[in-house]
């Protein structure tokens, strides 16, 4: 996939937004476009249909500052998320520059953008929307349970060492004590340098668990953001927005996401929802790891969002600055809290549940 200089020069971001604003900018009509911005991407709710634009963003995971970085991405986000939303992802479409000097998602021209195209989802049936009015029926939570576990066991396992598991979650840890020992931010620093040596410590307890875990042949390419706003309790229920950028990222314990899913079902309110989840697949999968080791994936994805919250703070222009902050400091106290399951050294904190 060549990048197209010639058209990135003639057509800027800027103008891209504006014409994916307009309704009449789509080929099947739709009465209004609802935009939504993303820390990563654009989203043009048009009618019936979804469609996304990468920001030509680089950060440390991911790089996308050239159309083909971005017509790949976007190509790879179609192919993943057919595994858990079939149906849903339509293809990658492009944006084109035609022959008048005009942008237009059909006929010819010189492809300027690519962008995602998808079926839209309703938003009354998102599980973070659900948890948020606390409507949310039992039978469906267990029928999304049931998907992932359909999707975990018929998933090819994929070698990894315990070194080279272990050696991902100390860089995670080393990146998480970077950013959270700044004090820049409004955070209980003492909390932080508390949290930030537990986790240390629980990273040396843990290796063994990690030494089994590679020995029972368990990884698999998972869907790597496993969160409540992807999760859509429809009929048949779907599951969005999988981490397209990092391969090496979606290669996990499926309980390292589960774990995930725990938490940040605890975060919005709704623990039961995370714990549900969580027993039908220690029921259902084989070889569930220890509680510690579920308690350590917590720690690690709690102490992960934080740092992502307040990365969120040192932006040019941060999107609602606000949030973060709250947002991380909340993060740190459900990681304190799982640590002390992995390495009781101190007394549990109040907040713990």
């Amino acid at each position: 996939m060549r990048d197209d200089l010639t058209g990135l020069a003639t057509i800027g971001f800027a103008e891209k937004l504006r014409f994916l604003r307009e309704p009449s900018s789509y080929p099947h009509g739709p009465e209004d476009v609802t935009a939504l911005e993303t820390h990563m991407s654009w989203i043009f709710l048009a009618g019936a249909f979804a469609f996304k634009l990468k920001k030509p963003v680089s950060y440390e995971f991911l790089d996308f500052t050239t159309l083909g970085r971005r017509e790949f991405a976007c190509r790879e986000e179609v192919r993943l998320n057919a595994r858990l939303a079939p149906g849903v992802y339509l293809g990658a479409v492009p944006l084109r520059l035609g022959g008048a000097g005009q942008l237009t998602l059909e006929g010819g021209g010189k492809v300027v953008e690519w962008l995602v195209k998808m079926k839209r989802l309703p938003a009354s049936r998102m599980l973070d929307w659900l948890i948020e009015r606390g409507t949310v029926p039992e039978q469906e939570v267990d029928a999304a349970a049931r998907h992932l576990i359909s999707f975990y066991q018929t998933a090819e396992p994929v070698n990894q060492s315990s070194d080279q598991v272990w050696q991902r979650f100390a860089a995670e840890h080393s990146r998480d004590a970077g950013v959270l020992g700044n004090p820049r931010f409004h955070i209980d620093h003492q909390q932080v340098a508390r949290v930030l040596e537990d986790m240390k410590t629980a990273l040396g307890a843990v290796r063994p668990l990690l030494q089994t875990r590679s020995a029972q042949n368990i990884y698999v390419e998972g869907h790597g953001d496993l969160r409540p706003e992807h999760i859509c309790l429809l009929p048949e229920p779907v599951i969005i927005d999988c981490l397209e950028f990092s391969r090496e990222l979606r290669i996990l314990d499926p309980f390292d996401e589960i774990a995930y899913l725990d938490l940040e079902c605890d975060r919005l309110g709704a623990a039961w929802i995370g714990q549900r989840v969580l027993s039908l697949c220690q029921r259902e999968l084989a070889q569930p790891p220890p509680p510690a080791l579920l308690q350590f994936y917590r720690a690690a994805r709690a102490l992960l969002r934080a740092r992502l919250a307040l990365a969120h703070v040192t932006e040019p222009a941060p999107r609602l600055p606000k949030k973060w902050e709250p947002r991380a400091r909340h993060y740190i106290a459900l990681a304190e809290a799982a640590l002390h399951e992995v390495t009781p050294l101190r007394p549990r904190p109040r907040h713990a549940r």
